[in-house]
């Protein structure tokens, strides 16, 4: 459950972010007018998002044994590859965000209120296709009913309240700190998902060495006690591990932790999120 409010509020509050710097310049501009186009847009990749989850459910759901093996650690896979490229690019590029916006926003209303929600949809829809597929994934690996679903939820309205704050200037938060420290986390989370992917396709007999068994410490660690639990819902820890689960997971942090932590020649990912993205949205209350 922990896992899945921690994605849900990093991935929430990044789309709460963008939601904010754009109603920031309309209201800056005087354009006003145009926020019912934004909140169209926002509607719309909102309404697909939950589409999208509804498609992967259902089609999953209506595969059989293998076929959902195949499907879940395919697609755990796939989003594990949508959140390395996030969690890079939040490092390197969170400088540009809000003057990128500003200019898509900028060329948007020169050519009409359309083009207007199509920015806003487009920068939304791929932070909720980022978020379905890593949550989807997430809340599959765990195996915990109702919990990991709860979490997530608990952790998107907790985004959607924050952000709101962030815009009112009600409420001011070191942005580069919380994602930086959250990106670590997101970095072991995605781990245990790329591991739960690879189970799951040894499972299906798409991957080799599924009884080439690396460690087992069930005796010590039974998967339905407390610690256990809590492991595999935090990390997707399981007690009997193969060898190619154990490397893949071990090398997906060694280089992530590598590429994440090192130093940067620009100034520091906290000075530039909360100088060009907190102050700016704040600007708009």
């Amino acid at each position: 459950m922990l896992a899945n409010l921690l994605i849900g509020l990093r991935e929430g509050l990044e789309a709460s972010l963008v939601v904010g710097i754009l109603v920031a310049y309309l209201v800056r501009s005087g354009r006003r007018d145009m926020l019912r186009w934004v909140g169209f847009g926002v509607g719309l990749a909102i309404a697909v998002s939950l589409a999208l989850w509804a498609l992967i459910t259902f089609t999953a759901r209506d595969l059989g044994e293998h076929g959902e093996e195949v499907f879940a650690g395919s697609l755990s896979i796939v989003a594990v590859g949508f959140v390395t490229w996030m969690v890079l690019w939040m490092r390197t590029a969170a400088h540009s965000l809000r003057s990128e916006l500003d200019d898509r926003l900028a060329k948007a209303l020169v050519v009409g209120p359309v083009a207007v929600a199509a920015t806003a949809f487009l920068a939304v829809a791929r932070e909720g296709v980022e978020t379905v597929l890593f949550l989807w994934s997430a809340i599959r690996s765990t195996g915990q009913g109702l919990q990991p679903a709860t979490g997530a939820l608990i952790g998107l309205v907790a985004s959607v309240l924050v952000g709101y704050l962030i815009y009112r200037g009600a409420l001011r938060i070191n942005l580069g700190a919380f994602f930086r420290w959250t990106g670590g986390a997101l970095i072991v989370i995605a781990a245990g998902v790329l591991g739960y992917g690879v189970h799951e396709l040894q499972e299906a007999e798409v991957l080799p060495g599924e009884h080439a068994i690396a460690f087992d410490v069930s005796a010590t660690i039974p998967p339905d006690s407390v610690v256990g639990t809590l492991l595999r819902g935090t990390v997707n820890f399981l007690p009997e591990t193969s060898w190619l689960h154990a490397v893949i997971w071990v090398g997906y942090v060694t280089v992530m932790g590598y590429l994440f932590l090192r130093p940067q020649r620009r100034r520091p990912i906290a000075a530039r999120v909360d100088a060009e993205v907190a102050t700016e949205v704040g600007a708009g209350a």
